[in-house]
């Protein structure tokens, strides 16, 4: 017998202990071993739930429990966290993690932590919530080069976005709808501001190219405020416009990495990728393109994805399971605007002669008193550049995904 232990009731947390104590023979037959949820670490009380005498206000309850071997984290956030985290793997527990903000950040240190300790840190959550797709990228792709990952990382944008795109909605009552449904919090910036998919493209190249991405070298834009004028007038360019999150290696030993609004040809598998769902495309040099695709986020979903890395931490108590990265440095992440890449560009039509005296353009469409263009690759500081020599200060900028 195994015990495991919970830090957070939440969401996630709550649909976790559900799934350890609903399908015990289940998980019993599958990890060889069974597994007895011993703790809930918790500030609030829980009186009504049938397993409330599991419940602790105290941590330490769990850390000098030598008998728990795999503590769960579901708390979120990066401060109290990380100590209680850090505190485990230092103490020799292996931890399993849905916490994007806590990996994006801290992932490095604490993978060499648990390196050192014989344990593992595992965290497949993080990521498109129950999308299998980091195990994946660290075995099932271990044979390719990987150069690049595209995707879809946030599920409540990219809802705002569908309903903007099929039903014609403004901005801000795809939003509110997207709140009264649950979507999207009361306070939805880290969400349309891009905060949330910077984090989850960090720890998808951190994991890909082997070196620590954080969030502060993620040039990140969001969808405030998108105009529904300039997704029609892409879709009349025959793309569709979404929120990605994108990391490329450069060739040099570096890499770039952005999550922006850009635009993807209606024939791309992740331009049909609409509501909730998430998709994850990673580039190989021996597979080519692989996408994952599903749910990116919801209470069953990630718990199921945090149980199957305790069934791996405990089929591996003596044995770690290999999933590393080394620390970045500051140099490692080019900022995207000096690599050149292609774009579509909105602005007034009384702009039109005088971009195309400046620019290679094609794909011209006008309507309703914007012009839009597609640009061949150049770099956006440069185009940011021209636009200011030509005076022109009212545009918007999509990147094009390919």
């Amino acid at each position: 017998m195994v015990d495991v232990a919970i830090i957070g009731h939440g969401v996630v947390g709550s649909g976790v202990a559900e799934i350890i104590l609903n399908h015990k023979d289940l998980l019993t037959e599958k990890a060889k071993n069974e597994i007895n949820l011993k703790y809930i670490l918790d500030i609030r009380d829980f009186e009504n739930v049938p397993y409330a005498d599991k419940f602790t206000k105290d941590f330490n309850d769990i850390l000098n429990d030598d008998d728990v071997r795999v503590v769960i984290e579901t708390a979120g956030g990066a401060t109290f966290a990380y100590d209680y985290v850090k505190a485990c793997l230092l103490k020799g527990k292996s931890v399993v993690t849905s916490n994007k903000e806590l990996v994006a950040a801290k992932g490095a240190e604490l993978l060499k932590i648990a390196m050192d300790n014989n344990i593992n840190f595992l965290f497949e959550a993080s990521v498109g919530g129950g999308i299998p797709v980091l195990r994946p990228i660290a075995q099932c792709l271990a044979a390719n080069d990987l150069t690049e990952i595209t995707g879809i990382l946030n599920g409540t944008t990219n809802f705002i976005l569908t309903k903007m795109i099929k039903d014609n909605m403004q901005f801000s009552d795809a939003l509110s709808m997207a709140q009264r449904l649950g979507y999207a919090e009361r306070d939805p910036s880290a969400d349309i501001d891009g905060h949330d998919a910077a984090r989850k493209i960090c720890i998808l190249a951190s994991l890909a190219f082997g070196k620590h991405v954080y969030p502060d070298q993620i040039k990140t834009d969001g969808i405030r405020g998108m105009l529904l004028s300039d997704i029609a007038l892409n879709s009349n360019m025959g793309y569709v416009t979404k929120l990605v999150g994108n990391a490329k290696v450069l060739g040099n030993g570096k890499i770039t990495a952005a999550v922006s609004p850009a635009v993807i040809k209606k024939s791309d598998i992740i331009s049909s990728t609409e509501d909730v769902f998430n998709i994850i495309k990673v580039r190989g040099d021996a597979i080519g393109d692989v996408a994952f695709y599903g749910r990116g986020a919801g209470k069953l979903p990630t718990a199921s994805a945090v149980v199957a890395d305790v069934l791996d931490c405990i089929k591996h108590l003596h044995a770690r399971k290999y999933l590393f990265w080394d620390e970045g440095d500051k140099d490692y992440v080019v900022n995207p605007d000096t690599v050149a890449f292609s774009y579509l560009v909105i602005t007034d039509a009384k702009n039109s002669d005088a971009v195309k005296s400046e620019f290679a353009v094609s794909d011209v469409c006008e309507e309703n008193g914007n012009v839009a263009f597609t640009l061949k690759k150049t770099a956006k500081c440069d185009l940011k550049a021209k636009m200011e020599k030509l005076g022109i200060n009212d545009y918007r900028i999509f990147r094009v995904i390919d």
